[in-house]
């Protein structure tokens, strides 16, 4: 392994998945720097949870490319500042660049961008436009305002429940308006997305969430045709300066199956669509944002058009897969605000696949042949990256760890395949 050079500054990531991984490892190929991930301080751990290393993910365990450190109250909001400082208190000889991997603590950081500002470079947006965009029921707003296409959506509430006759056909799908506050919940149905098939399931849904802690609005939508290869996520970053400098969309290749992660990319391939692009690059430096953004969406073969599912305040959980093709997300950051380096605007031409499941179970359960073959063809260009495995950063107890995860993810998948298709 490479020897760790010294920076001026040091990325602090909160919260430990794949997504954390792809982070550190972006900075450590650009700069040969540790990141420090952080994940709260958990109490009462199980006998699952010692082995596998506490509730720190397994894609950041035994890697030489970043620290861990557990913190105490890092998850109650009304200590969230107070465990960041104490953090930056430990770090104070380097500029911090504080980076998150979830909406939760994205949309924290952002109520408390005044008071963290003082200790950490934040590439987000101010709290004025959070309030614009913080629920998917406002972003579907501003999205008729700009002219950018969605599903069919109807918004409900606790008191006002749809009709069984819906001006929308089954199937259909339900999801939270505030994915943040869905996250915090909890109740035995809990999905993070429903497709349901007829009025009484749906019923019974909107039923069972509402009983639970959950009592913001709900989206119910259209289900968009197709298989994940039918799925786009893209991903961006905007400069300080609020002009995009960096944007890149990737297939979706597969994604999770099982109902809790529904929606997670397992793997995706770059793709390219410059008319989408200058859409989405359009609305951003209109409305004044800065940092990272995320989007979901799907491309409808009824009229040819892309529907948007969603904005996330951060980089995507597959963001890698940018770095991956050549253009280093996380050097975008620091060139911004510590080197002062101008980037004119990128849109990502260049194919790659990235995925974390095994080769052979990727293509084993590809429905669409003629992104398979593609996707066989950049692997054998060498244009293929494993989100987890990296040469760099390999030891025994690492090694045998993510193969065994990997194991897991085929089990997992089979499992879900075979129910899902009868």
């Amino acid at each position: 392994m490479t020897s760790i050079k010294e920076q001026p500054f040091l990325p602090i990531i909160i919260q430990s998945g794949q997504h954390a991984y792809g982070v550190a490892r972006s900075f450590y190929a650009a700069y040969r720097v540790k990141s420090l991930v952080i994940e709260p301080a958990k109490k009462g751990r199980s006998m699952r949870s010692l082995f596998l290393g506490g509730s720190q993910g397994i894609a950041t365990q035994n890697s030489g490319i970043l620290d861990f450190q557990y913190v105490e109250h890092l998850d109650d909001p009304a200590l969230f500042v107070q465990a960041l400082v104490r953090v930056a208190m430990q770090c104070q000889q380097k500029k911090l660049i504080l980076l998150v991997c979830d909406c939760y603590y994205a949309e924290l950081i952002i109520e408390n961008k005044k008071k963290l500002e003082k200790y950490f470079i934040l590439p987000y947006i101010d709290q004025a436009l959070l309030k614009m965009v913080q629920t998917k029921e406002k972003f579907y707003q501003l999205c008729d305002k700009y002219q950018l296409k969605y599903p069919k959506t109807i918004i409900i509430t606790k008191e006002h429940h749809p009709n069984r006759d819906l001006p929308i056909q089954y199937p259909i799908i339900i999801k939270p308006s505030n994915a943040v506050t869905y996250t915090n919940c909890s109740f035995p149905e809990k999905k993070k997305i429903y497709l349901v098939h007829d009025a009484e399931e749906m019923e019974h849904i909107i039923r069972c969430i509402y009983r639970s802690s959950y009592q913001d609005t709900l989206i119910v939508q259209e289900f968009i045709p197709g298989d994940d290869s039918y799925i786009r996520v893209l991903d961006v970053y905007v400069g300080r300066d609020r002009k995009v400098k960096l944007m890149c969309v990737s297939n979706k290749l597969l994604e999770d199956p099982s109902p809790q992660n529904k929606g997670i990319s397992l793997a995706v391939m770059t793709d390219y669509d410059e008319q989408l692009m200058e859409s989405i690059r359009y609305f951003l430096e209109d409305i004044g944002y800065t940092g990272f953004a995320n989007f979901d969406m799907k491309y409808d073969i009824r009229d040819g058009k892309y529907k948007l599912f969603e904005m996330n305040l951060r980089a995507g959980a597959s963001s890698y897969y940018v770095t991956a093709s050549g253009y280093n997300l996380m050097q975008y950051v620091v060139d911004d605000y510590l080197f002062q380096v101008h980037h004119e605007r990128t849109y990502v031409q260049t194919k790659h696949v990235w995925s974390l499941l095994p080769p052979k179970t990727l293509f084993k359960y590809m429905k669409n042949e003629k992104l398979k073959i593609e996707a066989k063809q950049l692997k054998k260009d060498g244009q293929y990256t494993d989100a987890l495995l990296y040469k760099e950063d390999m030891n025994i107890k690492r090694w045998i760890k993510l193969k065994l995860y990997h194991s897991y993810l085929q089990i997992k998948y089979s499992k879900y395949f075979n129910k899902s298709n009868g």
